[in-house]
């Protein structure tokens, strides 16, 4: 929502953010290696062939969903701190509250670990749209873009991940491949890295 012509590939059903998360993963931005302990919240389907194999441990888990490895909850993640390197949360955070879900992310990541994280976010906002008291999925369609969002991103979001621990930069895409691929134009991938040498909270 709105309606996006050629958002699905007919071949492998990616969507745009699937497919700028592939890119990143053929440039090795993500940097995985055999070592790698890679933690995979809310996991589409259409990456982990992507990634399963350039790892040492792969581990998917989502708060309610069968068929994965784990059953969490982002907001309080029962896992030890620093047990994964690199963490991939796509089109997440958006359904969740921030200030619970980014210090855990933070603590589950080893020093120098990779939180590769994207969502919706309109950065001439400066704050973020969000308002408690609109909770059907009706409602939240119009206003959040999907029934089961809570919230839109304005810049404070970027601030906030700072704030958390984080060293953060942006992936995005030169035009040309934003034609070739089909992804939207200026979508992100927020890269938000716990310096080495720090410890969770």
């Amino acid at each position: 929502t709105p309606p996006r012509f050629g958002a699905l590939c007919p071949r492998c059903k990616s969507l745009e953010r699937h497919r700028l998360y592939a890119l990143a993963l053929r440039n090795g931005a993500l940097g995985l290696n055999p070592s790698t302990r890679l933690w995979h919240f809310a996991p589409e389907p259409t990456i982990p062939n992507l990634v399963r194999d350039k790892v040492g441990t792969y581990t998917t888990a989502d708060i309610m969903r069968g068929a994965l490895d784990l059953t969490l909850d982002i907001e309080k993640i029962d896992l030890p701190d620093e047990s994964y390197d690199v963490v991939i949360c796509n089109h997440v955070l958006e359904h969740v509250e921030p200030t619970k879900a980014l210090p855990e992310l933070f603590r589950i990541l080893s020093p120098g670990g990779l939180a590769a994280l994207s969502f919706p976010i309109v950065e001439g906002w400066e704050e973020t749209y969000r308002d408690a008291s609109i909770t059907s999925r009706e409602d939240r369609k119009w206003h959040f873009l999907q029934g089961d969002h809570i919230q839109i991103y304005g810049r404070s979001i970027l601030k906030m991940i700072r704030q958390t621990g984080f060293e953060l930069t942006e992936l995005t895409t030169p035009p040309k491949l934003f034609v070739r691929h089909g992804l939207l134009p200026g979508e992100k991938i927020f890269m938000a890295r716990k310096p080495a040498g720090e410890k969770a909270p």
